[in-house]
């Protein structure tokens, strides 16, 4: 890797600058002083933050806007060769970085680099780490691939020791961090367009857990199959969290409210020190989440007082069982309600729906749009199994992000399956016709949920700025 100095200010260009995660390195990288531009496909409120930061950003991507003085162009994994700025930046003979190569030099000027990995929750993990270190007052920098309302965003540069972020293994992006603590909170088959098998993907999380030094600290999901493969090795201080007391840490005498609201005793061992945990989100599966935090704050030394307070006020970051409002029913006699949720892995939405399930509701109502032809492919049985608990399933079109085969499938393909099991479905390809269908058919206290990764969750605002 090139070992750019981040402590001495340069000129950055960042080729799609106005990403979630970039446009975060930008803000830093200005905080420290350095020349930033960079160009994206449109203005956004993220570029334009940005902007009033002192950036100078470009939206005509057919041409190269590089100046002959950058020493730096840092580029997304969706820019390929082809793209008029990394032609011209490598043609030039100009250092080029990947996000996540810059992303792993900015962790190494951090005294307590910390990151959330795992196939399901880092998201929602991550918030939860940052809103414990916020109310400790440790005044963290923050990197999250979601919204978080008390930030403000998704970024947020502190002045302590502690860089928290959440680490993807998708094109083993984690494997050019230095994490000093390291989190694996689970391990699926994911990412199938880049990963051969799930025997690949467990490959890489190993290569992850060994990148934590010597000092250093891994919490890991202790129900992982086979954990020995991941720990065997390390000389850093091991944590396990789990289901029962074979981790280190697990939760005992769950109970979940009407709304599907965990409360549980944090058990360490066969001492539970008198804490009683209530979760602030829905979901069993973020007992889970709640605990990897847990021992996290533990080995920090923070207060477990705050620590429970701030799981228990902690209500999630944005598109994780997001309530967005409620719409009115087409005969006017009452409301249906509106959800969002990013999940678009069978393991995800099964999560979803089980909570969803909880909470009272009429009839369910779950309008999902496939990610990837590749994934969709690859874990269509999976798909099928995930969604039929659900009243009504329907289907978009699949969202082809970065691929352009559609591999001979498509929505179709993945309703048929679904009726198979006796649930309602139907593909629709077009949102206005997707919005008419749910206006004419939700009845008073259904529950309806925009679900994937895509740009699904429209429908649901666009309903309620109709209503």
């Amino acid at each position: 890797m090139c070992d750019f100095n981040l402590n001495e200010p340069k000129n950055v260009y960042f080729i799609g600058i106005g990403g979630i995660s970039m446009s975060g390195l930008a803000e830093l990288l200005l905080s420290r002083h350095f020349a930033v531009s960079g160009s994206d496909m449109k203005r956004s409120p993220l570029t334009e933050r940005l902007e009033s930061l002192g950036a100078v950003i470009s939206y005509d991507q057919s041409v190269s806007h590089i100046t002959d003085d950058t020493d730096l162009v840092v580029y997304t994994a969706a820019v390929h060769d082809g793209n008029p700025d990394l032609d011209d930046a490598k043609k030039r003979g100009i250092t080029v970085l990947s996000r996540a190569e810059l992303l792993g030099l900015v962790m190494k000027t951090y005294e307590c680099p910390i990151a959330v990995s795992g196939t399901h929750g880092k998201t929602t993990t991550t918030s939860m780490i940052s809103e414990i270190l916020l109310a400790a007052d440790t005044d963290p920098t923050l990197s999250i691939g979601g919204i978080l309302p008390s930030i403000g965003g998704n970024f947020r540069i502190g002045k302590g020791t502690q860089f928290v972020t959440e680490a993807c293994e998708y094109t083993n992006s984690f494997l050019h961090f230095f994490p000093r603590i390291g989190i694996i909170l689970n391990i699926d088959a994911d990412h199938l367009d880049f990963f051969k098998d799930l025997s690949d993907i467990r490959h890489s999380f190993h290569e992850f857990a060994a990148l934590i030094p010597d000092d250093g600290l891994l919490i890991i999901n202790g129900d992982i199959p086979n954990l020995h493969k991941f720990t065997a090795g390390l000389k850093c201080k091991i944590i396990t969290t789990g289901h029962d007391e074979s981790s280190d840490y697990y939760a005992k005498d769950i109970v979940l409210d009407e709304n599907a609201h965990a409360t549980y005793t944090v058990m360490r061992g066969t001492d539970d020190a008198g804490r009683r945990c209530h979760v602030g989100v829905p979901g069993l599966h973020n007992v889970y989440n709640s605990l990897a935090a847990i021992a996290l704050a533990d080995n920090l030394g923070i207060d477990s007082d705050i620590t429970l307070k701030t799981i228990s006020c902690f209500r999630g970051s944005k598109r994780r069982f997001e309530y967005k409002g409620d719409v009115q029913t087409s005969d006017k006699t009452g409301t249906f309600h509106v959800y969002d949720d990013y999940a678009h892995h069978p393991t995800e939405i099964r999560a979803t729906i089980d909570t969803a399930l909880k909470v009272p509701h009429n009839e369910l109502w779950v309008i999902f749009q496939p990610h990837t032809y590749t994934r969709t492919k690859a874990l269509m049985g999976d798909f099928a199994e995930a969604l039929a608990p659900a009243d009504h399933v329907i289907l978009t079109d699949i969202y082809a992000a970065r691929e352009t085969d559609d591999l001979g499938i498509s929505s179709a393909t993945l309703m048929k399956l679904i009726r198979s099991k006796r649930t309602s479905c139907h593909h629709i390809s077009d949102f206005h016709d997707i919005e008419k269908f749910v206006l004419q058919n939700c009845t008073k206290n259904d529950m309806l949920i925009t679900m994937g990764a895509g740009d699904v969750v429209n429908i649901g605002e666009s309903l309620i700025n109709k209503s």
